[in-house]
């Protein structure tokens, strides 16, 4: 099974490209669970603009047993990538999350997770 990619959009004159984006974001880890937020399945879209990043983040993962969602204290892309001066995560519900959206090791991190 392909993990799930977020949707990408990259306006003319952009000067980062969407895997730069995607490596940076997977820095930022689920604050539970040692998964970063992308192989979690938890951007959902990305779009590139020149001077600025926007992205599409679901704060919860409704998957899990108690559905918690992720803390204020969630970790922002940070917007140091070459030409960029803004980031923004906006928060979205749709479409809802579920284990599918998530890599391999991001599963096998997430069973090993629920049996400690």
């Amino acid at each position: 099974m392909t993990p799930f990619a977020p949707t990408t959009d990259v306006a003319a004159g952009a000067t980062v490209k969407p895997e730069d984006v995607i490596e940076v974001l997977r820095q930022c880890f689920d604050p539970e669970i040692p998964v970063n937020i992308v192989d979690l399945g938890l951007i959902y879209d990305i779009a590139i603009k020149p001077e600025r990043v926007d992205i599409k983040d679901d704060p919860h993962r409704a998957g899990l047993p108690d559905g918690r969602r992720r803390d204020g204290r969630r970790q922002r892309p940070p917007a140091h990538l070459p030409g960029i001066k803004d980031a923004n995560v906006d928060i979205v519900y749709e479409p809802v999350w579920s284990p599918e959206r998530m890599s391999e090791e991001a599963r096998w991190s997430w069973e090993w997770s629920k049996e400690i």
